[in-house]
């Protein structure tokens, strides 16, 4: 095996072309070969844009190519299981956006079904925990520097009311809980290192779309509780932070910040005392550490456990609201 590995993309989505696949083309250890479509002329279109050698059109033709390990799977929602258990049974590793299904029980079935195939390297597209604004909290948290963390507060909201979006149909995997509060949960669990006991959660769905628009949760842990706000009817804002007995940390932008440079801050009796600034892609090093576990042989950074257990609590906040 090379030192990169070959990865293809199913879909010409936003969130790839603008974002991902760039980031990605910076990593030491990944190599963008292939990108595929439905549409051929689009696929090509996007191969010329960001210097892909192959564009396909279809998905299908993409994932019979032998040259490719590796798959990003940026389709939308209810297409992710679907074409990710295509991928696994082509033989290629994946890399599928959040969230990793619709329920629960489609998550659990494609854990099951990729221990059939142990060889094969599958993980949930949480970026947000790559950059290293998120080592320097934990390292903080590790060695007590806030004490006992007894509350998180988290917020992600942006305005959606584009009927074309599938982020406003909920056959296909719509809403704000599945997009954007994902993120809220996920950091909980990761700050907290454990699952929630219980949950109170207040969901307002929007009578024209038919998904959540604003949901609000209580997510009650064995040390602690995790407050949260997500909208794709609210101005566009996100934010964390973390309330410990001797301190409290702020996040400027936990989920993503891209390439500009954010601050975490370290507060004791309303005081800065420390505060770091750092600069990253987390799309960059998202794909090198998944790149790097083929390579390597080694476990992926986040196992599909993890995004089976995030998908349970967002069922439950739906079922509790």
């Amino acid at each position: 095996m090379s030192d990169k590995i070959k990865w293809g993309v199913l879909s010409t989505a936003n969130i790839g072309i603008k974002h991902v696949i760039p980031a990605m083309q910076k990593g030491t250890l990944t190599e963008i070969t292939a990108i595929a479509s439905r549409d051929l002329e689009r696929a090509e279109e996007a191969a010329l844009k960001l210097g892909i050698p192959k564009a396909y059109g279809s998905y299908e033709e993409l994932l019979a190519d032998d040259d490719i390990e590796a798959i990003y799977n940026p389709l939308p929602n209810h297409l992710h299981v679907p074409w990710t258990l295509k991928a696994i049974e082509a033989g290629k590793h994946v890399l599928c956006e959040k969230p990793i299904a619709l329920n629960v029980s489609e998550a659990e079935s494609l854990l099951e079904y990729s221990k059939k195939y142990p060889d094969i390297k599958v993980m949930e597209a949480f970026m947000y925990r790559f950059h290293p604004q998120w080592d320097i909290v934990k390292s903080w948290l590790s060695v007590g520097m806030i004490g006992t963390v007894n509350s998180i507060q988290s917020a992600f909201c942006y305005f959606n009311k584009n009927e074309e979006d599938y982020r406003n149909h909920p056959e296909m995997g719509g809403g704000g809980l599945l997009d954007v509060g994902s993120y809220c949960i996920s950091s909980a669990r990761y700050i907290f290192e454990s699952e929630p006991e219980s949950i109170l959660s207040s969901v307002d769905m929007d009578p024209e779309f038919g998904v959540d628009r604003h949901v609000s949760a209580v997510l009650n842990f064995p040390n602690g509780a995790a407050t949260m706000y997500c909208s794709t009817q609210s101005d566009r804002y996100q934010n964390m932070t973390i309330y410990g007995s001797e301190g409290i940390i702020e996040f400027e932008i936990p989920f993503n910040p891209l390439e500009k440079e954010v601050k975490v801050s370290l507060i004791k009796g309303e005081k800065i005392i420390e505060q770091k600034k750092v600069q990253a892609n987390h799309y960059t090093l998202q794909g090198d550490a998944f790149s790097e576990a083929i390579l390597e042989n080694g476990p992926v950074p986040t196992p599909l456990e993890d995004a089976v257990a995030n998908m349970k609590v967002i069922d439950q906040i739906l079922n509790a609201g």
